[in-house]
């Protein structure tokens, strides 16, 4: 097979993941939500328990009408939901699914790559707040920068902590490197991991720079139809890249209870749904948290402990 035609089929396949995993989490979410909150919610698109609600929603989203208020920087506030799709699209190019060459484009930098595209997220969420022309818009783009920041120096703290103890930046490399007993040595690794993967997606309980109840819907307030669907989009994509990056560096990728390598991918999907779902259980278990305390619990507690588990990886590399 040609190079070039082997790189269209790679791309093509992560193109195919990047519409459709998101869907399933949105469709994912939506049920199990309504189940932990003892409601029905909308059972009749696609017949069997409204499975193709996500879609109508989509379709309605389209035919909406776009508005962009007068004063808004028109160039920048069309451009920001795209910055916000973009980089989650570049992650997954990267990812590992599973063995060999079930990964688009394997990086040997592959870890530092993820965390230097996964931060250019903070230019969507400033971008949107600036060019609104909306104080409840900026005041939400101020918070979600403020947020971003702080949360990004403990999740790459935790992430260079799991590379330290594989002795290398590849994610494939990662996975091979990766023992079971790991998932104890490692355990704080991945909780600050996880907890500033959630912040940096925005996600409840980190999802102060929205916070309906005081900002209407923070930076993306004036964004309607199409546009604030891809920021719906990003988010739900964001929770992909979050699941799949959980599993790869802290879960053993597409390490099973078998040594069966054909069912890699299998693993590595059943892991990210897992990691998804918890994902989806905060958000219905937790309330927001204000804007202090989602600053104090960064500073005050996920940077120190992030420190603390790179002193324990370097001790016990020294000692093996």
């Amino acid at each position: 097979m040609p190079d070039w035609l082997e790189l269209v089929l790679r791309v093509a396949g992560v193109l195919v993941a990047f519409l459709t995993l998101p869907l399933i989490v949105g469709q994912a979410e939506h049920k199990v939500m309504a189940h932990m909150q003892g409601r029905l919610g909308p059972m009749y698109a696609g017949g069997f328990h409204g499975w193709a609600q996500l879609v109508a929603d989509g379709v309605k989203f389209v035919q909406k009408e776009d508005v962009t208020p007068r004063e808004a920087d028109r160039q920048v506030f069309r451009l920001a939901p795209a910055v916000a799709l973009v980089p989650y699209l570049l992650v997954l190019l990267v990812i590992p699914l599973g063995p060999g060459d079930l990964v688009a484009q394997p990086l040997d930098i592959g870890l530092f790559f993820v965390l230097a595209v996964v931060g250019v997220g903070v230019l969507a969420v400033l971008m949107s707040a600036w060019a609104s022309a909306n104080k409840y818009s900026l005041l939400g783009g101020l918070r979600g920068a403020a947020q971003l920041l702080g949360y990004e120096l403990p999740l790459v703290l935790a992430a260079a902590s799991v590379a330290m103890a594989a002795g290398t930046l590849s994610l494939s490399g990662i996975v091979e490197a990766w023992r079971p007993w790991w998932l104890l040595w490692q355990a704080p690794a991945m909780v600050i991991f996880f907890v500033a993967g959630l912040a940096e997606i925005r996600r409840p309980p980190f999802d102060m720079p929205i916070a309906d109840s005081e900002l209407v819907f923070g930076y993306m307030t004036e964004y309607t139809g199409l546009r604030f669907a891809f920021f719906l989009l990003a988010e739900y994509v964001g929770i992909v890249v979050i699941a799949a990056l959980t599993t790869v560096l802290f879960l053993g990728g597409w390490q099973g209870p078998f040594a069966d390598a054909q069912l890699g991918w299998l693993w590595t999907l059943l892991k990210v749904f897992a990691v998804a779902f918890v994902i989806i259980w905060l958000r219905v278990s937790y309330p927001r948290l204000r804007e202090d305390q989602l600053q104090r619990l960064c500073w005050l507690v996920l940077v120190p402990l992030a420190l603390a588990q790179l002193v324990l990886t370097v001790a016990v590399r020294l000692a093996m």
